[in-house]
């Protein structure tokens, strides 16, 4: 099967995942398409293929012959798309060619270089978008399908040597929780690779240390006509906390190393009001110190308003995996010459935001991301570039084969 065909296959598949839920995966409807995988997998004539309790799928491109004890490298992607905005029913567009002018998405919409410069790069390129109703789905299918033409490619030319090969297909990464059960032993690889980037030549070892907090405010609801020195509006709460979070460390804000609070959510009434939030840091003294910050808001609040009037509840998520993929600078040196023998040029860059890998890293699988093309992930703007989800493709190929020299 073409990359095209399996890419707009896999975006097919309504696979979001849910924040809300309690299960794993938190929506069935993302094992249909690991049901799929499974069954491609099998039909490929890969070996070792499993789906497990989980929806966790694995399986294994053979090495080799007399490559049996080269290292085994794995390929890790995630099906799940964000529960930021729809996933079903979506409609790419196919742009032959792109021209690196303003896209019309629809109607009614149109995707301007003005607001994102980085469609300058692709001109030329063969780029898939929304139609402007849906995200796209390129977080992470474009990894998927990478992964899998790559494996279908091995299968079927046994002149491209390589050691055992590995992958592994997750849910639940958008919601923070696509490790949670995954069998780094039954996976069985030395290193892996996540094929979860954005622009191309993207090569990250460095995320951002996770935390997830919320607020619950609850209030005092009196009849506004009555209400004199005796409402206490859970809304007016929310906004003053907002506020007391330094402006300069949004998202919107801040690039490179630095951190941030975002505020994610926010549902409420004069009587009770929810606030989530995510706190992002790069440095591990600059997280532990936004934690606390938080912290010192929501006390200060409490003073204020009363002991009972807020409750925080604050988790860490993910840590930065810096710390266990540098012992292994063999895992950065064969992905860069991998990426040049692909005609790509490596951006080494830290993740501003977080992959499978970072918590696969401390489960003791060392894991790196790679790019897929895919850009404006989670919302209306998705696209992605065929033309270098293809360079994607042979960075994987070429990785396969350099493990084995």
């Amino acid at each position: 099967m073409e990359l095209k065909e399996r890419f707009l296959k896999y975006v097919s598949f309504d696979t979001q995942s849910s924040e809300e839920s309690t299960t794993f995966p938190s929506t069935s409807k993302q094992k249909v398409l690991l049901e799929a995988l499974r069954d491609e997998m099998i039909a490929l004539g890969m070996t070792e293929v499993t789906m497990d309790q989980y929806g966790y799928v694995m399986g294994t491109v053979p090495a080799s012959q007399g490559l049996e004890q080269a290292p085994v490298i794995g390929f890790i992607s995630h099906v799940d798309t964000s529960p930021d905005m729809s996933g079903k029913d979506i409609k790419p567009h196919v742009i032959e060619e792109y021209d690196g002018g303003d896209i019309d998405l629809n109607a009614h919409l149109k995707m301007r270089v003005e607001d994102f410069p980085e469609l300058k790069f692709f001109k030329g390129h063969t780029l898939i978008h929304t139609d402007g109703t849906t995200l796209l789905g390129a977080d992470d299918k474009a990894g998927v399908a990478e992964i899998m033409t790559a494996a279908e490619y091995m299968m079927q030319h046994p002149e491209w040597k390589h050691g055992k090969i590995r992958i592994g297909f997750t849910p639940d990464e958008e919601v923070g929780r696509g490790v949670d059960f995954f069998d780094v032993k039954a996976f069985g690889a030395d290193f892996a690779y996540t094929v979860d980037g954005g622009m191309e030549g993207e090569l990250e070892f460095e995320n951002f240390n996770a935390a997830s907090a919320k607020i619950e405010i609850q209030g005092r609801n009196v009849h506004p006509g009555y209400a004199k020195d005796k409402m206490i509006n859970s809304i007016d709460i929310a906004a003053e906390l907002q506020h007391l979070l330094p402006q300069e460390q949004r998202p919107q804000y801040t690039s490179g190393y630095e951190g941030f609070f975002h505020c994610v959510g926010i549902s409420g009434t004069v009587e009770n009001t929810t606030l989530s939030y995510i706190i992002r840091d790069h440095d591990a003294e600059c997280f532990e110190q936004k934690k606390v910050y938080m912290w010192s808001v929501v006390d200060l609040l409490k003073k204020k308003y009363g002991e009972e009037t807020l409750r925080l509840t604050l988790k860490d998520q993910y840590f930065n995996m810096r710390k266990m993929v540098e012992p292994h600078p063999q895992l950065i040196d064969k992905a860069i010459e991998a990426m040049k023998q692909a005609d790509v040029e490596p951006r080494i860059q830290p993740i501003r935001g977080g992959t499978d890998g970072a918590r696969l890293s401390f489960m003791g699988l060392p894991c790196p991301n790679l790019f897929t093309g895919g850009m404006n992930f989670h919302g209306k703007f998705e696209y992605c570039s065929l033309t270098t989800m293809h360079k994607a493709e042979q960075v994987i190929l070429n990785l396969a084969k350099l493990w084995a020299e």
